[in-house]
């Protein structure tokens, strides 16, 4: 069984805006609501960023019409003693999407990470 870190993209809808930077601010902390209203503290969000189609920088992943926004935003979670990384990624699925129920999620990346000498010691997870 191996340890994985697992991010997922989610699309998030802002209404009742005007700027971009306040959409971002909401849809995280809407975002980090609902996952800490459900005991998922341990999800980092972060918002998303997007390249740029003409010279590839990055930007922030977010779009303004009408007062309404679509944020991109990167939530990250770390799997413990999973079989395998497509095993990592339904959990993760699972974890997050359980708390933000319809919400569109990708999974984008998942990473293998080094268990911690505590762990693997004593062959607990946390």
């Amino acid at each position: 069984m191996s340890n994985y870190a697992v991010a997922m993209e989610a699309a998030w809808l802002v209404r009742d805006v005007e700027e971009t930077d306040d959409a971002i601010g909401v849809a995280v902390s809407e975002a980090g609501k609902r996952l800490n209203e459900t005991d998922k503290q341990y999800v980092e969000v972060e918002p998303g960023v997007t390249g740029c189609p003409a010279c590839g920088e990055p930007f922030d992943a977010a779009f303004l019409a009408a007062n309404t926004a679509l944020v991109g935003l990167l939530l990250e979670i770390d799997v413990f003693n999973a079989d395998s990384e497509e095993h990592a990624e339904r959990i993760a699925k699972s974890e997050v999407g359980g708390a933000l129920r319809d919400v569109p999620l990708e999974v984008i990346d998942v990473m293998e990470t080094e268990a911690d000498d505590e762990e693997e010691s004593d062959g607990s997870a946390r």
